[in-house]
């Protein structure tokens, strides 16, 4: 992979710098196919959360992309989707994403329950190496951003890939009008 400068971010291989990724966001890299085409940029982990990291780096908020947890219950069965939407929106939870889950009720999952599930620090859960068994939802307007850039597993970094290839991630559902 080149490595591409996106404001004040430069990235490099993920591959030399495994020290800057959740461990199950390394396993999920090694075996994506398209893993060569991401990049890992560090950062202060203060500054992980969205609207401080783009200010900060002078990233454009359009570039960015955040991936939410959200769970509903129907059946006495949760059902769990990480919601994937361009920063500059919010994802849908109380309509589309209720509706995709076929839940009563859709809500933000509990915070230090989705740190523990997906073994991700909170500021850098991404859709890469999630549980199998949650769905990946991902707004199609993410697909449009040249360069995107999520979470790593961990406050102290963020991936940077085309966000074209979220729609490639095992299992990822890409869907209209996901982020509003």
């Amino acid at each position: 992979m080149s490595t591409p400068r996106i404001g004040r971010l430069t990235t490099s291989s993920w591959q030399e710098h495994m020290d800057l990724l959740g461990a199950t966001v390394a396993h999920a890299l090694a075996g994506w196919s398209h893993g060569d085409h991401v990049g890992v940029a560090e950062i202060d982990p203060e500054l992980a959360d969205t609207a401080a990291m783009t200010e900060a780096y002078d990233v454009p908020l359009t570039a960015s992309a955040n991936c939410v947890v959200v769970s509903g219950k129907r059946a006495g069965q949760e059902r769990i989707a990480a919601c994937v939407v361009r920063a500059d929106t919010r994802a849908d939870v109380n309509n589309l994403v209720k509706r995709l889950l076929d839940v009563r009720k859709a809500s933000f999952h509990p915070m230090e329950r989705a740190v523990e599930e997906t073994a991700m620090e909170h500021g850098g859960i991404t859709p890469l190496g999630l549980p199998a068994d949650w769905r990946i939802l991902v707004d199609a307007e993410v697909l449009d951003v040249e360069v995107a850039i999520i979470g790593s597993g961990v406050r102290r970094s963020k991936l940077v890939l085309p966000g074209a290839l979220l729609a490639e991630l095992p299992g990822a559902e890409v869907v209209e009008g996901l982020g509003r």
